[in-house]
């Protein structure tokens, strides 16, 4: 079961009995055959705590579990759709950008930014991006989106890269990341991200990012 792009703002998923999807609230556009959506209060399978992190993160809505067997068609607001597949590695997806995965994938809840210590949780809650990333591991497909299309950007250890939180969309890879500021406390009042804030991504890896600052 994977997702196939049918356009650049929606993706189908064929369900199959036995397996399961797990999407986000509203991302069914249309659906054929005996498919069930039933709200998903465990979070996949990060368990409670993977959806309590998703709480604190403001995100209002659990997860939906897509189950039976037919063919969903999945998008939201239209914005743009990417689709990233995994063969047993991580990715890391920041929480409102993540459309719908497959069920055999390995989800839990983590701190962006949290090899940046107390500091770093603090610039995050100034630039108002949410703190917590959904992690997927394991082998499946990954539906994210986007505002204005994603582009991928490596990341070597001689080069790291340096994103706008607001712009940052996923990342996989051996790869540290670290929020940070690029001004004084008295000057980052009234500025959420750019010039302001930046996520730092070092190591070896992917991060993609969106052609927009505007949230999701």
């Amino acid at each position: 079961m994977a997702f196939d792009e049918i356009n650049s703002k929606m993706v189908r998923a064929t369900v199959t009995p036995g397996q399961r999807l797990f999407s986000q609230r509203g991302a069914m556009l249309a659906y054929r055959g005996e498919v069930s959506f039933t709200p998903n209060l465990r979070g996949g399978q990060g368990g409670v705590m993977s959806m309590i992190g998703r709480r604190v993160a403001n995100e209002d809505t659990p997860l939906m579990t897509v189950e039976g067997s037919g063919t969903v068609f999945f998008g939201h607001g239209g914005h743009h759709v990417q689709v990233i597949n995994l063969s047993g590695d991580t990715l890391y997806v920041e929480a409102d950008r993540l459309l719908a995965f497959e069920g055999s994938l390995e989800q839990s809840t983590v701190f962006l930014g949290s090899q940046g210590g107390v500091m770093g949780m603090v610039r995050g809650q100034v630039s108002g991006q949410g703190l917590f990333t959904t992690s997927l591991r394991g082998h499946g497909a990954v539906a994210v989106m986007a505002h204005g299309g994603v582009f991928e950007v490596p990341i070597t250890p001689q080069r790291p890269v340096h994103v706008d939180p607001q712009a940052y969309v996923a990342h996989h890879g051996d790869v540290r990341n670290r929020l940070s500021t690029a001004l004084g406390w008295r000057d980052m009042v009234g500025r959420g991200s750019g010039e302001a804030f930046q996520l730092e991504l070092s190591g070896s890896g992917t991060v993609f990012v969106q052609a927009s600052e505007e949230k999701l």
